[in-house]
């Protein structure tokens, strides 16, 4: 592991940032220690409860006033919510918010334990330390220095730490809006993960990409029916095997190439900072020059639609009547009714389909509160330069944008060139640097005294 960490980055001369600064590391410590390990099945979720109730009491400590809520369909699936109101009450307020929970992971298979949240080698390891813990430990001491110092920002700031995302957020911020959108009321714009952080492109050019973009989740179930039969005996009518041609045919498929305006821009900023070229006619080519960021853009060229499970059958020599398959599927904004039709012209009518969804969500780099966060980059990074892009997974955003929020990717983090950033989320070793929590800590606390 050859990762380098930054040790330029100073201290703030502000005595209450920098205590924000000096507890930024045990906050998300904490919160990495505690499982709250979300596997979308109720009966085995466990902690998520416990981090409310965590965050809660770090934000009452400073005098705020907290609502708690917890699911009216699943008790214990815990969301806090804190408002700070601002000078200008008539103005459109800013939503900061993310999420409690994290994906599974094998101990097994790590250097440190996953829910240690060990700090060694200059960096908080564990699972939730990238996704997204690391947003959550920056907001809270963001928010506790707000309130603890008497300052108040512009504008009301609504401070969310929410539950379910990783398992389609239908207890959390998806509930919540259906539920009680009133918490959010006034809020015009947000900002919560997979955006800010740094990505050092060549000859030391780093820039800061805002997540503008993201596209739609559809989790597809496919369902073919057939006569059922004893496995000794000729038959043509086998919904295993119907299923199964079904599935490879779409699993190989590849779908048209979209440069939506989020890309096409982020590409051509990519340009202006390192002069690539990344030609109509080899976009797929060119985006290789990425190096690890290539994963990230290059799912966002076009849908996509990866089967990720197969049931059938309970006996060996049983032909089933029913095959089942599960399939994740992501579309680009503007795409949903073209998939549809392209997936029922490759699938045929034997095969049902049937999903839940949410959502693309796209909104424009543009704006106040973008030029805030470019100008609280550079007052800690003064070389930085900020670019849009999409993402190819999904935030709580979805929810939020149905109540006409405008919302970004805006977790500041300032990186080691050589760190394979992307394959942390939900990877095997997941760690942030210290130096980038304390960064960010300084930079999210600028941008909400400014925005």
């Amino acid at each position: 592991m050859s990762e380098h960490i930054d040790p330029t980055s100073g201290a703030s001369d502000d005595p209450g940032l920098r205590q924000a600064e000096d507890e930024v590391v045990s906050l998300a410590s904490d919160l990495i220690r505690i499982d709250t390990t979300n596997t979308g099945d109720p009966d085995t979720l466990v902690g998520e409860r416990a981090a409310a109730e965590y965050v809660a009491e770090k934000l009452g400590e400073v005098g705020y006033e907290i609502t708690y809520v917890e699911s009216g369909d699943q008790p214990g699936r815990a969301n806090v919510i804190a408002r700070l109101p601002g000078a200008d009450r008539e103005r459109g307020g800013l939503l900061v918010h993310g999420h409690l929970d994290v994906v599974p992971a094998d101990p097994s298979e790590w250097s440190v334990h996953p829910f240690s949240g060990a700090v060694q080698d200059g960096y908080v390891w564990g699972r939730g330390a990238v996704d997204m813990k690391d947003m959550l430990a920056m907001s809270l001491a963001v928010a506790r220095r707000l309130k603890r110092d008497g300052i108040t920002p512009p504008r009301d700031v609504v401070f969310a730490f929410l539950a379910d995302e990783e398992a389609g957020s239908f207890q959390g911020a998806q509930w919540l809006a259906d539920h009680r959108p009133e918490l959010f009321e006034g809020c015009t714009e947000a900002i919560s993960e997979v955006g800010g952080f740094s990505v050092t492109l060549k000859d030391g050019v780093r820039t800061y990409l805002v997540q503008t973009a993201e596209k739609g989740i559809r989790w597809l179930k496919l369902r073919v029916r057939a006569r059922a039969g004893h496995g000794s005996m000729v038959h043509e009518d086998n919904a295993v095997t119907k299923l199964s041609t079904a599935v490879s045919k779409l699993g190989q498929y590849r779908f048209p190439l979209v440069l939506t305006d989020s890309v096409r821009e982020f590409l051509d900023g990519v340009t202006e900072l390192t002069g690539w070229d990344f030609p109509d006619d080899d976009i797929d080519g060119s985006v290789a020059k990425l190096g690890n960021l290539s994963r990230i853009v290059g799912a966002t060229l076009r849908d996509t639609a990866n089967p990720t499970m197969l049931t059938a059958g309970y006996k060996h020599n049983v032909i089933p009547s029913v095959a089942e398959a599960a399939v994740d599927c992501r579309i680009l904004p503007g795409r949903e009714e073209a998939f549809d039709r392209e997936l029922a012209e490759l699938l045929g009518p034997e095969v049902e389909r049937e999903w839940v969804g949410l959502p693309p969500v796209e909104t424009k780099f543009e704006g106040r509160l973008v030029d805030t966060m470019t100008a609280s980059l550079i007052a800690e990074d003064p070389t930085a330069r900020t670019l849009p892009y999409m993402m190819s997974g999904g935030t709580d955003a979805k929810s939020f944008s149905r109540l006409g929020m405008n919302c970004f990717g805006f977790v500041p983090l300032k990186l080691p060139a050589d760190l394979d950033f992307a394959s942390l989320f939900h990877g095997v070793d997941e760690r942030v640097p210290v130096e980038s929590l304390r960064f960010g800590t300084r930079v999210l606390d600028r941008f909400i005294r400014n925005a």
